[in-house]
């Protein structure tokens, strides 16, 4: 999850000039955010329905976060 293109992300500006200060100024924007790692038992339920309804139900905050997934196989 990460901030909308709407919300400040003081984070990302601090790292984004932090990274300018050591003479990278071909990097424009860095953006802060987290990750869930989830598993799933998928005899159980379809994991793209169960993951979106985890994410809109508990961890996205949609007033300040958007937020994507992958599905990823165990290896």
């Amino acid at each position: 999850m990460t901030y909308k293109e709407s919300v400040f992300d003081p984070q990302g500006e601090t790292i984004t000039e932090a990274i300018h200060s050591l003479g990278h100024d071909e990097v424009k924007r860095v953006q802060v955010g987290k990750f869930f790692d989830v598993q799933v038992d998928t005899n159980q339920k379809d994991v793209k329905e169960t993951v979106a309804e985890i994410s809109e139900q508990l961890l996205v905050n949609f007033n300040l976060e958007t937020y994507r997934y992958e599905i990823m196989e165990e290896a």
